[in-house]
């Protein structure tokens, strides 16, 4: 294999025999650009060999696909943090795609997710952790506890919120002196803008940091974000009052802005304090609704009842629903006539009649009577996961 050739892995789905095997290989070795294909059956892989210059992966994936198999993409979804708008979901994007290996990387910064389709033959999840912090970002590991212990997605949502709260405080406690004295004059021109400037330095480089971390990650990936404007804005009116300061001579009978550069940095912190605060209540609102779906089902196993985890029902399996349990899972009713209160997912306050046919959606409460219905979305694919 030459520098300019490379060699993939693919996990290959749908194989039963040999011969599968040998028909991928088969339709590989004809494709322009593969200069060798091996399918190992019992790892259910394929190796090929290609000139990326003459084919692109894409291509020898879609032919395996055309000769009836399926190329397995893994999925995965991790918490963000020290995202501070949507460029930074943007820049997330952009540094993921370009690895290879990765089919797809999207970032809900609303949610602080970030979800990565990719080939674990070609990139690791430490190498899409590694990629994200690379571009000056966090991923947030998720804790194993109990249940009633407070994850680390919300531990860090809530210091996040502190701190911003604890910048608020001291940017509001600096900002309003600088604005008074900028107004009510109380000391000679030069004292009066000395004090302006010891008022106002602390929360241009201190309280304000974060935007210049945030602006420094911008521009570290040839892009710039909110944090930049802000850095640009305030720093142009705090150097500028700074030389209007120390250097009078150089703007003669110029006046001083540092009370635009702490108000703007004030606001701004607010802003994203109200942000972090609605972020965090959406969240919390999701678990919530997440916690409303039934934790046991009770399903029809060789003939018998069986009470199992709610995730491990089966497409497919014929599920129980007794009168004032919640059903679990989305499906279709089989057997019985029932009242199904569905205002957890359509605001609907009055039951709503089920019978043979009908569609019943997991978490709902089923009220009358019995019903049996055949399972149709489990786990991530049903309505309430969904939303």
């Amino acid at each position: 294999m030459t520098e300019e050739n490379k060699k993939i892995a693919l996990n290959i789905g749908g194989m039963t025999c040999v011969n599968c095997a040998h028909a991928i290989e088969k339709r590989l070795k004809r494709l322009n650009g593969v200069i060798n294909a091996t399918v190992v059956l019992a790892a259910e892989k394929a190796f090929i060999d290609y000139n990326p210059t003459v084919v692109t992966q894409k291509a020898i994936e879609d032919a395996i696909i055309e000769v009836g198999y399926q190329v397995i993409h893994e999925k995965i979804a991790l918490q963000i943090g020290g995202m501070s708008c949507i460029n930074c979901a943007k820049t997330i994007e952009k540094a993921l795609n370009k690895h290879e290996g990765v089919y797809n990387a999207t970032v809900n910064f609303a949610a602080e997710k970030l979800i990565v389709e990719y080939n674990p033959e070609q990139i690791s999840v430490a190498g899409i952790k590694k990629a994200v912090q690379d571009v000056g970002y966090q991923v947030v590991e998720p804790e194993k506890t109990t249940a009633d212990t407070e994850g680390s997605e919300s531990k860090v949502r809530s210091q996040h919120i502190r701190s911003l709260k604890n910048l608020v405080a001291a940017s509001v406690a600096l900002s309003i002196p600088v604005l008074i004295f900028t107004w009510v004059k109380v000391l000679p021109s030069l004292q009066n803008n000395i004090l302006l400037f010891l008022l106002a330095t602390p929360v241009q480089f201190v309280i304000g940091w974060t935007f210049y971390v945030g602006a420094y990650k911008g521009l570290r990936n040839k892009s710039a974000n909110m944090d930049t404007l802000v850095a640009m804005g305030t720093s142009t009116a705090w150097i500028y009052s700074t030389i209007v300061t120390f250097a009078p001579s150089i703007f003669p009978g110029a006046g001083v802005f540092f009370d635009t550069a702490t108000l703007i940095m004030t606001f701004i912190l607010v802003g994203k304090l109200l942000d972090a605060i609605a972020k965090g209540r959406t969240s919390e609102a999701i678990r919530k609704l997440m916690g409303l779906q039934a934790k046991i089902a009770r399903v029809i196993r060789n003939g018998e009842e069986q009470e199992i985890p709610v995730e491990d029902v089966q497409v497919g399996e014929i599920v129980i629903v007794r009168p004032g349990e919640k059903i679990p899972v989305d499906g279709t009713v089989v057997e019985g006539y029932s009242g199904v209160d569905e205002k957890v997912i359509t605001g609907e306050s009055i039951p709503v009649e089920k019978k043979s046919g009908d569609q019943v959606v997991g978490a709902t409460l089923n009220k009358t009577g019995v019903l049996k219905f055949q399972a149709t979305k489990v786990g991530k694919d049903t309505v309430l996961a969904q939303i």
